[in-house]
């Protein structure tokens, strides 16, 4: 009924236009909430650091790294304790939800430090899908690097989100991961964003990004 709702102080009228997003509105005196701002950061996780919010073993976790960020974000899928690089963060659900479905088929980057070098049976191998439990893993695009005297690098991309994938990948070749760095998330790149740091992801990259995965649209 009329003098139920403010806008900025004042009685609202008819016709008269508001935005939940930047104007003061009360309704029988109660501040209407507004909706909060969506938030998309990159961030460069460091080698052990949990991916979670909380660990009941009080060590590191992301959340520490989040002062000065005044929504309430969270992690988009997960990053092993011991691997470091690359992690999306967001307060938006649709967001999160696309990137994770497996129908989206997203690629994510690997740089990865080995033990020995991969022989050509073994890069086959990777590249044509490994048995992890009960199920193979997608085929995978593997290449070599470089190559020091008792270790080597190569670039992986995978298109799942298994646990410890990559990891498990290479002990099925007989090689042990010494360091894995993600780099890249679908064509979202990282950059030379320091370890433990954190940027927004610009508006160009989100509209690139959307307009790749389609968001918004049924999966």
């Amino acid at each position: 009924m009329e003098g139920r709702v403010t806008v900025n102080g004042k009685i609202a009228t008819i016709g008269m236009k508001a935005d939940p997003g930047k104007d003061h509105i009360k309704v029988n005196g109660k501040l209407l909430l507004r909706p909060e701002k969506k938030v998309y950061l990159i961030f460069n996780k460091p080698r052990a650091v949990v991916t979670s919010l909380g660990d009941p073993q009080q060590r590191p976790t992301v959340k520490d790294f989040l002062k000065g960020i005044k929504q309430r974000v969270y992690p988009v899928g997960r990053l092993d304790y011991d691997s470091e690089g690359m992690l999306l963060l967001t307060n938006d659900g649709d967001f999160a939800h696309a990137i994770l479905h497996p129908s989206k088929k997203i690629s994510k980057t690997y740089l990865v430090k080995i033990k020995g070098v991969l022989e050509e049976e073994e890069l086959e191998k990777l590249r044509n899908g490994i048995r992890l439990d009960k199920t193979v893993t997608a085929p995978a695009r593997v290449r070599r690097l470089k190559r020091a005297e008792h270790n080597s690098w190569i670039e992986m991309i995978i298109y799942e989100g298994k646990k410890r994938q990559i990891r498990r990948m290479l002990e099925r070749v007989d090689h042990q991961v010494v360091r894995l760095i993600r780099v890249r998330i679908n064509g979202l790149e990282m950059g030379d964003l320091s370890p433990g740091a954190i940027r927004h992801i610009s508006d160009d990259e989100m509209k690139k990004l959307n307009r790749e995965l389609k968001i918004g649209e049924a999966a």
